[in-house]
């Protein structure tokens, strides 16, 4: 990305091997990161620094994910930050709840790394990687 202003990617996952991997996919393609493993410790970044875009996974120590998302609804409009809920919850009733809280996209795990990155583009509003 040629932009001078790299769009922040909020990653909020628990497990960190699997926020790494995201962390690193997400930074080879240009966009900048912070991971965070707690639904309490992503609302307050959030609220202070407005990212981008959040990655949310659903099972969270501390809040669940589907509980963050309504939170972050109620900060933020779809049009200024959207969310992307990426969790191995695949059930058909568990991403009618993500979007019922407030989610703009849906991804479960495992991911293809293509399809993550044309969703973060197009949440984001940008050109879509081919």
């Amino acid at each position: 990305m040629a932009d001078a202003h790299r769009k922040q990617i909020l990653i909020v996952e628990d497990n960190w091997d699997q926020a790494r991997v995201l962390q690193l996919e997400l930074e080879a393609v240009g966009y900048a990161t912070m991971t965070l493993r707690s639904g309490n410790a992503a609302l307050s970044f959030a609220a202070e620094h407005q990212p981008d875009l959040v990655i949310l996974d659903v099972r969270l120590p501390d809040i669940g994910g589907y509980e963050v998302c309504k939170r972050l609804r109620r900060l933020f409009h779809r049009w200024d930050v959207p969310i992307l809920m990426l969790t191995g919850m695949d059930k058909p009733m568990d991403q009618l709840r993500g979007f019922a809280h407030g989610a703009d996209a849906y991804l479960t795990k495992p991911y293809e790394y293509a399809e993550l990155l044309k969703t973060v583009a197009l949440l984001l509003g940008e050109t879509v990687p081919v």
